[in-house]
């Protein structure tokens, strides 16, 4: 529960494990996703979030290759859900070359209106930090200057009972966040704002 009330797609934004495998993501769903991260802000406008998106239901072959990168534990979860997606950033500004240490700030941003997005259509999202990167770029040939940052697993939500062990009592736990007065500060570091 929010301590003020907020835009619902925000408010309704959950990582959940529990996906329905027998429900597939409409081709138009994540041209859509792709889209709302098109249309993050970055410095310069360079944009330099790349994603890779492995669909299950179009190309099992590779979802699996992307999927065999994951931990087990992640792979307990993921194994339902239909899309799986690379976060990635360019290192380099296209328009001089130079390093960019924004790229992987503009591409989080990115990264969560494919969350949101998701969230609007009806979706569950669910990023991760749990896979072999040099794994993941040795399998796809992913350039060296390109961050491999995160992945995500998008699909419909199932029941969480169709969860087992611990996977199942995280799901079922109920939602919590910091307070205000933790993370935000009021014109001095460790003063609460609220």
């Amino acid at each position: 529960m929010t301590s003020v009330a907020i835009d619902n797609t925000i408010a309704e934004r959950w990582s959940g494990r529990a996906y329905d495998a027998a429900k597939p993501v409409a081709h138009e769903q994540t041209i859509a996703m792709l889209e709302a991260a098109r249309w993050a802000p970055s410095c310069y406008g360079d944009q330099p979030w790349r994603f890779i998106v492995w669909d299950k239901n179009k190309d099992v072959a590779a979802w699996h290759q992307a999927f065999d990168t994951l931990v087990e534990f992640n792979q307990g979860w993921v194994k339902n859900a239909p899309l799986l997606f690379m976060i990635a950033a360019d290192t380099q500004f296209q328009h001089n070359g130079k390093l960019n240490r924004w790229a992987a700030y503009d591409t989080g941003a990115a990264a969560e209106n494919i969350c949101l997005q998701a969230t609007a259509m009806g979706l569950m999202a669910h990023q991760m930090a749990g896979f072999d990167a040099d794994k993941l770029r040795a399998a796809f040939s992913i350039p060296e200057q390109i961050e491999i940052i995160a992945m995500i697993a998008v699909g419909h939500a199932a029941d969480p009972a169709s969860l087992e062990g611990e996977i199942k009592e995280r799901e079922l736990a109920e939602r919590s966040r910091r307070t205000l007065g933790e993370l935000f500060f009021d014109s001095a570091w460790g003063k609460p704002i609220a």
